[in-house]
């Protein structure tokens, strides 16, 4: 009962009701993985790159890169959560259990996601997650709060440095990517973060330039 109550305050919160055009999949790091001797782990990667090369060429991958210190992120041409995790059944490294794997409805509210030509040039970007935290305490300032919030997100867009910057719906969170580094005091300073209502993660994502419909 405590969960639905949540969600009822949360889903007007942090994204409209709608249909996603994209699909973002989380490919998390595991610290629990199978060892596995170092032939197989190679031919699961190879299985694993010749599987994004094929789902991009079908028109159903539009974007794909690593984040340092491992794991990763896809970008699905796709309206249904449902549908992408069919495609991913075919992906070697998923099917051996590699990443602990999230498929999440993807709204971006600046910049999108762009496929890119066979020659393509590699960019890090900084990339932050935000992951709600809402819980009885916090959940009466929660629309004050995630107010603040976008208004604050809004000043880093106006810096010009931001890629993209987007929510995974109901209750999900978001992303932020940017060029350069944006200090960890600044996105610690957001009312949200700081108030406890987001908690936030800090990694470097390697993307084909223009895999967000960046110049």
């Amino acid at each position: 009962m405590t969960r639905l109550i949540l969600l009822f305050f949360l889903i007007p919160l942090l994204s409209p009701a709608q249909t996603p055009e994209l699909i973002f999949v989380f490919l998390n790091s595991r610290t629990d993985k199978a060892t596995l001797p170092e032939a197989e782990v190679k031919k699961i990667m190879d299985g694993h790159m010749a599987n994004i090369e094929r789902l991009a060429k079908e028109g159903k991958l539009i974007s794909a890169g690593p984040f340092d210190g491992g794991g990763g992120i896809f970008i699905f041409k796709s309206k249904s959560v449902e549908e992408v995790n069919e495609w991913l059944k075919t992906d070697p490294g998923v099917a051996a259990n590699r990443w602990r794997v999230e498929v999440l409805p993807y709204f971006p509210r600046v910049g999108r996601a762009c496929a890119v030509g066979e020659k393509y040039e590699m960019i890090t970007y900084q990339f932050i997650r935000y992951v709600p935290n809402i819980a009885k305490f916090n959940i009466q300032d929660a629309p004050e709060i995630f107010k603040k919030h976008d208004d604050y997100l809004k000043q880093i867009i106006n810096t010009g440095n931001v890629i993209t910057e987007a929510t995974f719906g109901d209750s999900e969170g978001g992303i932020l990517v940017v060029k350069g580094d944006l200090q960890k005091e600044v996105i610690e300073t957001d009312p949200a973060v700081r108030e406890g209502l987001l908690e936030i993660e800090i990694k470097k994502l390697w993307i084909a330039k223009g895999g967000f419909c960046e110049k």
